[in-house]
C-alpha cells in the first residue's frame, strides 16, 4: 500500500518523503504545483487539496500525511475515508492546543484546530503533531543579517523553544512507519529555551561573524512590518513575544519519535548557506 504526502514539496513534506523512502514505503506526492524532480519511484499528483480532487488520488492509499492548507479540507477527508484510507498523521500546532490565552482567538490556533476538527469529523484514526515555533522562522531575519549584520526586532529577552524541521518529519515517519506511535496528539519542540539575542548569537556562531541584534520599540516594529505582513499577524508575533519574555516557552521534545532532538545550532549549521 502507499502513503499519501500532502504538500510534498514543502519544507516539511519533502523531508517525510525522504523518510518513508528510506523505510522503502510507496509514498505519492500531493502538491498544487509540479516539482522539478523527485526521488526516483515517488508518483506525483498535481492538484490542490481544498479543490477538486482526481477520482483515484486516493487509490491503493492506506495512510496520508495531511499538510495544514487553508481552504476546506472536509471533502478531501471524506474521500479519503471513503477511498479507504485507515490512518492520517496531521501536521498541526501547539496553538491548537489553546494552552495560553493568546492560542484561543491567534489566526494559528484557529486555524489548526479547524484542520484538527476535520479530521476528527471523518472518524478516521489520527495522529496530530502540534510542533511549537518552528526554527526556520528565523529564516525571515536572513536578508537582514546578509545586508545590516543584525536585525531588529522588540523583544531581545523572548525565549521560545524553537523546534527543528527535520525533528517534525521523524515524528511524522515514525507515526507513519510504526505503529507503536499512532494515534494521540502529540507536543514537538526544540530541547532548550532560548532568547531572541540568543537565537541571533546562535546563528552568528554558525557564520563565524558577529552579529548585533538592535531594539526598537513594538510600534516601530509593527510600522516596518506591516508592510509585508497582516497586522493580525504582527499583533500575534508581539503577543506571543511579550509574553515569553516573563514566561518563556517550556521544552517538550517527543523523545520516542525522534530521539534526542536537535539543537538551535545544529538548525543554524544546517542553514549556513540561507544565511550568506
Amino acid at each position: 500500500m502507499t502513503t499519501l504526502v500532502t504538500g510534498g514539496t514543502g519544507t516539511i513534506g519533502r523531508l517525510v518523503v525522504r523518510g518513508l523512502i528510506e523505510h522503502r514505503i510507496p509514498v505519492r506526492v500531493l502538491s498544487r504545483t509540479t516539482p522539478g524532480e523527485l526521488p526516483p519511484g515517488v508518483t506525483h499528483v498535481a492538484a490542490d487539496l481544498t479543490g477538486q480532487l482526481p477520482p483515484d488520488v486516493f487509490r491503493d492509499v492506506d495512510q496520508l500525511f495531511l499538510f495544514p492548507a487553508d481552504g476546506d479540507l472536509a471533502p478531501a477527508l471524506k474521500q479519503a475515508a471513503a477511498d479507504g484510507v485507515q490512518h492520517v498523521v496531521v501536521l498541526s500546532s501547539l496553538a491548537a492546543a489553546g494552552e495560553k490565552e493568546r492560542d484561543l482567538e491567534s489566526e494559528s490556533g484557529l486555524h489548526h484546530r479547524r484542520v484538527e476538527d476535520a479530521v476528527r469529523a471523518t472518524g478516521l484514526p489520527a495522529t496530530i503533531l502540534r510542533p511549537g515555533n518552528f526554527a526556520t522562522n528565523l529564516l525571515f531575519w536572513a536578508s537582514s543579517i546578509r545586508y545590516t549584520g543584525g536585525v531588529d526586532g522588540p523583544y531581545p529577552t523572548s525565549a521560545q523553544t524553537l523546534v527543528h524541521e527535520a525533528d517534525i518529519a521523524d515524528a511524522a515517519v515514525a507515526a507513519l512507519t510504526d505503529p507503536r506511535h499512532r494515534g494521540g496528539v502529540i507536543p514537538l519542540t526544540g530541547p532548550q529555551a532560548l532568547t531572541q539575542v540568543e537565537q541571533l548569537d546562535t546563528i552568528a556562531a554558525a557564520l563565524g561573524r558577529d552579529l548585533t541584534y538592535r531594539q526598537v520599540s513594538p510600534e516601530e516594529y509593527t510600522a516596518t512590518m506591516t508592510r509585508w505582513v497582516s497586522p493580525g499577524i504582527v499583533a500575534m508575533l508581539l503577543r506571543y513575544w511579550s509574553e515569553t519574555v516573563t514566561e518563556p516557552e517550556v521544552p517538550r521534545p517527543a523523545a520516542a519519535l525522534v530521539g534526542r532532538a536537535r539543537t538551535l545550532a545544529e538548525w543554524a549549521s544546517d542553514h549556513v548557506a540561507d544565511f550568506r
